[in-house]
C-alpha cells in the first residue's frame, strides 16, 4: 500500500469527523462540554463507548495475544460483565443521586478536599500516560509506513494528529464526542469484520471452517488452571471485574459520557447493553487473532520478533492487498481518535472542575469558557510532549512498564470509593494523599519480586485488587468512627 493512499485515508476520515463536529458543536456551552447538557440518547452512548473502550492497543494487541495466551483473555471479558453490573447498580445510582458533573466530587462530600483532589490527581496522571501510550502506538505505525519515507519528523506527525483532535473537541466536548465515538465505532467494527472476511478468503475457509478453527483449533484454550500463571482463570475473571469497576466506573472520561444521558434508567440501559455487545466484539478480535496466526503458519510469514502487536499490521499492510490495507488504516485511526479525544476532554473537565474549581468561583460563563480553552490546549501540548518522550525512550519494554505503572494508580481510587461506600468511618483528610502513595508503591515492588518471593507466582490483573485492598486497609488506620450521615 502506497504512503499516499494511507495519507488519503487519514485525511478523508478526518474530514468526515469534522462534518460531525460542525453538526454537533453549534450553540455549545460549558454544560455541553462537561456533560453534554444531559441530553445524550443512551443507545448512542452505549454504541460509541465500544470505540472508546477499544483503543489502538486493543486493535493490535488482542489479536497478537492469541499466539501466547490463546482464548484466555475472554475470561477477562466475562469479568468485565460482572464489573459493569456493579457500575450500573452501585456507582451510577450514586452519581445520579448526587447530580455529579465530576465523579470525584463524591470524595469531597464523603471525606474532604484533600481526598477529592487526590482522586482527581490520580485520574489525571493515569489518563495522561494512558492516552499518550495508546496514541503513540497508532502514530508510530503511521510514521513507520508513511511519514518516515517522506522525511517528516515524528514530533510533527504527532503534533498534526493532536491538533486535529484539539480542533474537533475544542468547542463541543462531550456532546460532540458522543457522536464522533459512534462514527468511529462503526468504522472500527467495519474494518474488523471486513479484515476477518478477507483473511478467511485468503485461507479459502468457509464459515464453518472459520468456526471450527476458532473454537476447536489449536488456539481455542480458554481456561488456564495453573495458579502461578498470570492468566489463571480466576485471576483473569476477578481482575477483569475490578478493571471494569476502576477503569470505567471510577474514570471521569468513561463516566462523563454515561452521566450525559438524561435519566439513570437510560444510563443503566447503556451500561448493560454496552457490556453485552463488548463480549462479542472481543470475541471477534480474538477470532481475528486465530486467523492471523493460521494465515502466518500456512503462508510462511514470520512472527515479528519485536512484539506480537506487529503481526496484524504486517499482514494487513503488506500481504493482503490494497483493500485490506485500507480497512486496517481506517480501523486503526478509528481506534486511535476516540482514545485520545475522550481523554483530552475528560482531562480538561477534571482539571477545571476538580483542581481549579471553576464552578465554585462564581465566574461568568464566558470566563469559565476561556479558562477551559486554555486548559484544553495545555493538555494537548502535554500529550504531545509525553508521546515524543516515549519515542525518545524508544524501548517498548520501558514504555509498557510506564503504562503499567499508570494503571496502578487506579488502585487508590478503588480503595477510596470502596471505603467511602462500605464503611461509615471518617478519615483524616489531610493524610489521604500520603496513604494513596502506599498502594501503588507496594504493588510495584510486589510485582517486580513476586516470582522470587512467592515460589514462582506471577501477578496478573488481580494486582489492581491488591492495590485497592492495601489502600482500604491503610485508610482504616487514619479513620475514626463517625456519627454523621454517610453520603
Amino acid at each position: 500500500m502506497s504512503s499516499t493512499l494511507i495519507l488519503t485515508c487519514v485525511l478523508a476520515y478526518s474530514a468526515l469527523l469534522f462534518v460531525v463536529v460542525w453538526l454537533t458543536s453549534r450553540k455549545a456551552d460549558n454544560d455541553s462540554y462537561f456533560i453534554g447538557n444531559r441530553s445524550s440518547p443512551w443507545y448512542v452512548v452505549a454504541y460509541g463507548m465500544i470505540g472508546a473502550s477499544l483503543s489502538g492497543v486493543t486493535f493490535m494487541s488482542v489479536p497478537g495475544w492469541v499466539g501466547a495466551t490463546q482464548f484466555s483473555y475472554l475470561i477477562v471479558v466475562f469479568g468485565y460483565l460482572a464489573g459493569y453490573t456493579v457500575i450500573a447498580t452501585v456507582l451510577l445510582p450514586l452519581y445520579y443521586r448526587m447530580n455529579l458533573t465530576s465523579i470525584y466530587s463524591y470524595l469531597e462530600s464523603r471525606f474532604g478536599s484533600s481526598s477529592y483532589k487526590t482522586g482527581a490527581f490520580y485520574f489525571i496522571l493515569s489518563r495522561t500516560i494512558g492516552a499518550a501510550f495508546r496514541l503513540y502506538i497508532v502514530v508510530n505505525v503511521l510514521q513507520t509506513f508513511v511519514f518516515d519515507a517522506w522525511g517528516v519528523p515524528f514530533w510533527l506527525t504527532v503534533a498534526v494528529f493532536i491538533l486535529l483532535i484539539l480542533l474537533y473537541t475544542y468547542e463541543g466536548g462531550v456532546r460532540t464526542i458522543v457522536w464522533t465515538d459512534t462514527l468511529q465505532t462503526t468504522f472500527m467494527l467495519g474494518s474488523l469484520v471486513l479484515t476477518i472476511i478477507l483473511i478467511a478468503r485468503q485461507l479459502d475457509f468457509s464459515f464453518d471452517q472459520v468456526w471450527e478453527q476458532v473454537f476447536s483449533g489449536p488456539y481455542s484454550e480458554m481456561v488456564v488452571s495453573d495458579w502461578k500463571a498470570k492468566n489463571h482463570f480466576l485471576k483473569h475473571f476477578f481482575g477483569g471485574m475490578f478493571i471494569a469497576i476502576a477503569m470505567t466506573g471510577l474514570d471521569q472520561e468513561m463516566m462523563q459520557k454515561n452521566i450525559s444521558v438524561r435519566t439513570l434508567k437510560g444510563a443503566q440501559l447503556n451500561m448493560f447493553s454496552f457490556s453485552v455487545v463488548l463480549v462479542f466484539i472481543n470475541l471477534l478480535f480474538l477470532s481475528l487473532g486465530v486467523l492471523l496466526y493460521t494465515y502466518s503458519a500456512s503462508h510462511g510469514t514470520a512472527i515479528p520478533l519485536r512484539t506480537s502487536d506487529d503481526l496484524f499490521p504486517v499482514i494487513a499492510l503488506e500481504q493482503l492487498g490494497v483493500f485490506s490495507a485500507v480497512f486496517f488504516i481506517i480501523g486503526l485511526i478509528s481506534a486511535a481518535y476516540p482514545s485520545a479525544d475522550g481523554a483530552l476532554t475528560a482531562l480538561t473537565a477534571s482539571f477545571c472542575l476538580d483542581i481549579l474549581g471553576i464552578k465554585k468561583r462564581g465566574w461568568t460563563e464566558e470566563r469559565q469558557k476561556k479558562m477551559r480553552y486554555t486548559v484544553h490546549i495545555g493538555f494537548a501540548v502535554l500529550l504531545l510532549l509525553v508521546i515524543v518522550i516515549f519515542r525518545m525512550i524508544n524501548d517498548d519494554a520501558v514504555i509498557s512498564k510506564l503504562f503499567t505503572v499508570a494503571s496502578y494508580t487506579y488502585g487508590p481510587l478503588l480503595g477510596l470509593y470502596a471505603f467511602g461506600l462500605f464503611s461509615r468511618r471518617a478519615v483524616t483528610d489531610k493524610l489521604v494523599p500520603v496513604v494513596c502513595l502506599i498502594g501503588p508503591l507496594l504493588c510495584y515492588i510486589l510485582n517486580e519480586n513476586s516470582v522470587n518471593w512467592m515460589s514462582g507466582y506471577k501477578f496478573g490483573f488481580e494486582l489492581l485488587i491488591v492495590n485497592g485492598l492495601i489502600t482500604f486497609i491503610a485508610l482504616t488506620f487514619i479513620s475514626r468512627p463517625s456519627a454523621e450521615k454517610v453520603v
